[in-house]
């Protein structure tokens, strides 16, 4: 994927002085692989729109192509900054050094704002799954009740600390990915490859396709939020990126083969929960339970990767001084408990909207963050050439610049695609950010508040003359 220089110097937040992060374990490869795995996908559960927008052929090359486009390039990005950068709060510093800190604020703002309208995603997930066997989740109080408490209980498991979660996610990881494994075993004789090649292009909903595609593959530079975290994250966060690429991409591909080869095709039933219908009809009752509840517990372990990332990300912003000192306090499991309760509130107000507009929403603010993002890519790639970047993107700036490209594009369209209603609450959701930042900047001139910037973090705003963080 790159190139490491291990002759670099960079001391990251982990290795300095600091007893007040130090005590607390850090997270290694393999939990990290599947904080990612979880951050971008949890399994093939919500792919089902892609069939039913677009039928089988493009949606299994969609999972195949658009990796290429948007997957690829944006782990890339996150492998060579977040190195560049490993400490909580990840884009929100990239963004900060390149363009100032009122950017690096609006960044960290529609990125923790796309992350909590993401995360109330997933007990509306959890439930679709469920309600087939238990009807009443289907909707009224009892359902309103279950994202309650599921929320809180998620919550509580983020409180107890990053290492368990990291570990959680990896048993969750196993436990979503194995009767996909099962479910395609048991379908080979049922198989039939003319299924795959269906393809209607006066029938598309392109808008349903991309925000679906676009949804289901994002999120790589999440995980840079969490970089402080991380042990050894010049070389460890690269390797755990090219280890959750490709199973993320398998993940998406083989249930969507299996499902889409092994019966035939009726795309208005491809919908949320729909790979459960699948495993009764190959495999019977007993596997669409089992399809069932690996969906409802991958659905805990995207909950409870997002709000890792989002409420660290509200730390690490803190200890830019972005944030009220408040938002910097840890618990005595070494969790932001602050940024949890924030997030976890998040949720819960928003978890009353339906799925796809949760998606083009949240959609929509990702892509204003990640235009910032490849802006500061690029920027510091030309304003400082010579910082140190102990993974650093192969064939040079120019080449660097190109790859950005596809992604920008991309962006566009779906932007373009989006609804006058998701519009203009996303865009609402921007001009709050954009008064916000001066508004803190008052109260912390009025002393209202307290802000303070950790001694112990490396100044972003003059690298180059920065010892540690020249090569």
């Amino acid at each position: 994927m790159g190139e490491y220089n291990n002759d670099t110097g960079y001391v990251s937040v982990g290795e300095l002085p600091s007893p007040r992060v130090n005590k607390f374990k850090k997270v290694s490869v393999l939990p990290l692989v599947f904080l990612i795995f979880y951050e971008v996908s949890g399994g093939p559960f919500g792919v089902e729109d892609s069939v039913q927008a677009a039928g089988p052929l493009l949606a299994l090359l969609g999972f195949l192509v658009f990796p290429l486009i948007w997957s690829v390039p944006e782990a890339l990005i996150t492998a060579e900054m977040g190195t560049m950068f490993p400490e909580n709060g990840g884009y929100v510093v990239w963004v900060s050094s390149a363009l100032g800190p009122y950017w690096g604020f609006q960044q960290g703002w529609m990125k923790w704002l796309s992350g909590v309208i993401d995360n109330a995603l997933y007990p509306v997930l959890f439930l679709d799954y469920l309600k087939s066997g238990i009807p009443a989740l289907g909707g009224g109080l009892p359902r309103t009740i279950a994202v309650w408490g599921l929320t809180v209980i998620l919550t509580y498991m983020n409180y107890r600390g990053l290492t368990i979660v990291g570990w959680v996610a990896v048993v969750l990881g196993v436990f979503s990915i194995l009767p996909f494994v099962v479910m395609g075993l048991v379908s080979i004789p049922k198989l039939e490859p003319s299924r795959w090649t269906v393809i209607n292009l006066h029938d598309v909903d392109w808008n349903l396709y991309l925000n679906t595609l676009f949804w289901n593959l994002n999120y790589w530079d999440s995980i840079s939020t969490l970089a402080g975290e991380v042990e050894n994250p010049k070389k460890t966060l690269p390797k755990a990126l090219f280890y959750a690429l490709i199973l993320v991409i398998v993940g998406y591909f083989f249930p969507l083969l299996i499902g889409t080869g092994a019966v035939p095709l009726d795309r208005e039933l491809w919908t949320d929960g729909y790979f459960s219908d699948i495993a009764k009809i190959v495999g019977g009752v007993w596997l669409r339970w089992w399809i069932q509840g690996a969906a409802a517990m991958s659905n805990m372990g995207m909950f409870v990767a997002e709000m890792s990332s989002d409420s660290f990300q509200l730390l690490g912003m803190a200890e830019r001084g972005m944030l009220p000192e408040f938002f910097g306090k840890r618990s005595r499991y070494g969790t932001p408990l602050t940024g949890i309760l924030f997030s976890a509130s998040g949720v819960i107000l928003l978890s009353w909207l339906s799925f796809q507009e949760i998606v083009a929403a949240e959609n929509f603010l990702y892509c204003f963050g990640m235009i910032l993002e490849f802006i500061a890519f690029v920027w510091l790639r030309i304003k400082q050439p010579a910082a140190s970047r102990p993974y650093k993107i192969p064939g040079g700036t120019v080449a660097a610049i190109l790859m950005c490209i596809p992604p920008t594009l991309l962006i566009c369209v779906v932007l373009a695609l989006s609804s006058l209603k998701v519009m203009v609450i996303s865009v609402i959701a921007v001009v709050i950010g954009l008064v916000m930042q001066p508004c803190l900047i008052y109260v912390e001139k009025k002393r209202w508040l307290k802000f303070s910037v950790n001694s112990d973090l490396p100044d972003v705003d003059n690298q180059e003359s920065n010892n540690p963080l020249v090569e």
